[in-house]
């Protein structure tokens, strides 16, 4: 019998994506969060999964190393146009906590989202030290725009 897949979520939110992972067959071992509310609709929804309402500059990896997939949505006011779009400079970009968990844990695959904004060429620099900083951990890295609407979302955003 083949064992399910495992998933690290940080920056889990109220769990939408959360749940299209488990829909696709992936166990939680862990979901960080750090808003109260989202901690308390996530564990209301699926009290099996491990909740960690925490900051995820908190949150400690390694107890999970070898998890399968490391997966989250990280903010996205660095990035979004509705916003300042100060990048690195924006208190909180996640993206340096990411790569520190991808180094702690080792998954074998990542899935980090964002919003349009952060291919903007302002951030070139920015994607690009990020980019390096995961493949010089031995991973091959792809950046793709996807749009919401092509799988069912009722949105006309990416």
């Amino acid at each position: 019998m083949q064992r399910p897949l495992t998933c690290v979520e940080i920056c889990a939110g109220a769990g939408g994506q959360a749940l299209g992972l488990a829909l696709a067959g992936f166990v939680h071992v862990a979901l960080v969060e750090y808003e109260p509310t989202y901690c308390r609709v996530l564990k209301a929804n699926r009290p099996e999964w491990n909740v960690i309402c925490a900051d995820v500059r908190d949150f400690v990896g390694s107890p999970y190393a070898g998890v399968d997939l490391l997966a989250g949505g990280v903010p996205c006011p660095p990035f979004s146009v509705a916003g300042k779009q100060l990048g690195a400079d924006d208190e909180r970009d996640l993206f340096p906590q990411a790569i520190r968990l991808i180094h702690e844990m080792r998954p074998r695959a990542v899935m980090l989202e964002n919003v349009r904004g952060f291919l903007d060429p302002s951030f070139t620099g920015y994607r690009d030290a990020i980019l390096k900083d995961i493949v010089a951990l031995g991973y091959r890295m792809h950046i793709q725009l996807l749009h919401a609407s092509d799988y069912g979302v009722p949105q006309l955003r990416p």
